[in-house]
């Protein structure tokens, strides 16, 4: 919603769970947690409990019957969560696919230029796309796409390994090599 000057009014994010006072509409909880007796309290003992502690009464399970809270420091809980997620995000890798096109008829320049640049993306860790576009009647030299993927595949054996051996897709003969792992 828009005021008359054109901005729009900052909205809180909503936290993904209902601590203290904002747990409302029920009677009964069941409260779990360390240094209590896990049990069904009344809504307002569990909160005078979670106050002498100096913790948050967390609603874990609002669906179940009745609703599962828990006693905890709520911020704790969320700032480790995050940490944890950060950890996982770090663990991850991006795979990134690189290209190199050649014609049936690259000459030798052309090939050692474009198989450095293919040794360069290995050793950074990319995957490799290698393929040999045929345009019009140049489909007839397959053969020669195919021994000139081979002998990339030879050159290329040190710093990575095939993946998928030539295959002719419509136009294209694609090959596919991935950066051998780093001891």
């Amino acid at each position: 919603m828009r005021n008359n000057r054109g901005y729009q009014p900052r909205v809180e994010k909503k936290d993904a769970h209902r601590i203290n006072q904002h747990i409302r509409g029920i009677q009964e909880v069941r409260l779990v947690g360390e240094n209590i007796e896990a049990g069904v309290y009344k809504l307002t003992d569990a909160l005078r409990m979670a106050d002498e502690q100096e913790l948050d009464l967390v609603e874990i399970s609002p669906n179940a019957e009745p609703p599962v809270c828990k006693i905890m420091d709520y911020k704790k809980f969320v700032y480790e969560q995050k940490k944890r997620e950060k950890v996982l995000k770090a663990k991850s890798t991006q795979v990134v696919i690189k290209e190199i096109r050649f014609g049936p008829q690259t000459d030798e320049h052309d090939y050692e230029f474009k198989r450095k640049n293919a040794e360069k993306f290995l050793k950074e860790g990319s995957k490799l796309k290698a393929f040999v576009f045929f345009k019009g009647r140049s489909i007839i030299y397959k053969d020669q796409g195919q021994i000139l993927l081979l002998r990339l595949a030879q050159d290329l054996e040190e710093h990575g390994k095939v993946e998928a051996m030539p295959v002719l897709e419509g136009k294209r003969m694609i090959m596919f090599i991935a950066p051998k792992k780093k001891k």
